[in-house]
């Protein structure tokens, strides 16, 4: 009989490696509006990019991708990167950042374990900024799973958190 396997719980999504069209446009994106640090490059074909001095939690390469258009909305691919963020008031200093640099956002969810902001990069990669609700105040269904929902985010109470 097969044992079963099981993840360590320990283990973490360590980075996502991103093809993209134009290097310098989205390390504008990922570096000046988001604020993750340049850690190093290759050459004028990759960047790797950290929040806290990790090696890199963001890659990004033109290798197989310079200048050619997005994957197309409806295909097999990546839906997005979700980048947590430690607390509610971090998700408020971002949200207010992409208000003020007018960057288009593509939705605001609230889940019930998490607040979540949604916008795409400027390939069209889906990025999710969230911060997770304390556990101990996650909803369970009858059966212990979690109960996670899709409503919308008051996004003016996200502002009110800034004062």
């Amino acid at each position: 009989m097969k044992e079963k396997y099981t993840i360590p719980k320990n283990t973490r999504i360590g980075h996502v490696h991103l093809k993209v069209a134009d290097l310098d446009r989205s390390l504008s994106f990922y570096k000046d509006l988001l604020g993750f640090e340049l850690t190093s490059t290759y050459g004028k074909q990759a960047a790797f990019l950290s929040a806290g001095g990790y090696h890199h939690h963001i890659g990004l390469n033109t290798w197989h991708s310079a200048g050619l258009p997005p994957a197309p909305v409806k295909g097999v691919g990546l839906y997005h990167t979700a980048i947590l963020y430690p607390t509610r008031k971090e998700i408020d200093k971002i949200y207010h950042r992409i208000r003020i640099a007018n960057y288009p956002m593509t939705g605001a969810s609230d889940h019930g374990v998490s607040q979540a902001l949604y916008l795409n990069d400027p390939d069209g990669n889906g990025v999710e900024l969230y911060w997770d609700r304390p556990k101990e105040l996650w909803s369970y269904d009858s059966d212990g799973s979690i109960n996670m929902l899709v409503k919308e985010l008051d996004l003016g109470d996200l502002l009110q958190e800034l004062d």
